[in-house]
């Protein structure tokens, strides 16, 4: 996957067009991100560089509730190539 902005705005659409509200803020973030499940917020670190931006959204999108049969094509494909880099959970 290349490292750009195009690929950045794409991946920051899956979750939009699930309905999440994404913000760029400051704080102490762990891994680079926070989610707000109940408010369908995800608070990603606004000082991460576009790299740790779509490495954070990689690793974000695959625990997110999304339907992909609400996704446009393009996106569809993006989202399905996020969930299998996901790394697998080992307590499934």
């Amino acid at each position: 996957m290349k490292y750009t902005q195009t690929t950045l705005d794409k991946l920051q659409s899956i979750p939009e067009q699930a309905g999440y509200i994404l913000r760029y803020e400051r704080g102490n973030f762990q891994s680079g991100y926070c989610i707000l499940e109940s408010k369908k917020v995800i608070v990603l670190n606004k000082f991460l560089q576009i790299e740790g931006r779509i490495n954070t959204l990689l690793e974000l999108i695959p625990q997110l509730a999304i339907e992909p049969s609400h996704l446009p094509e393009d996106l569809r494909k993006l989202y399905e190539e996020a969930r299998s880099q996901a790394a697998p959970n080992p307590a499934d």
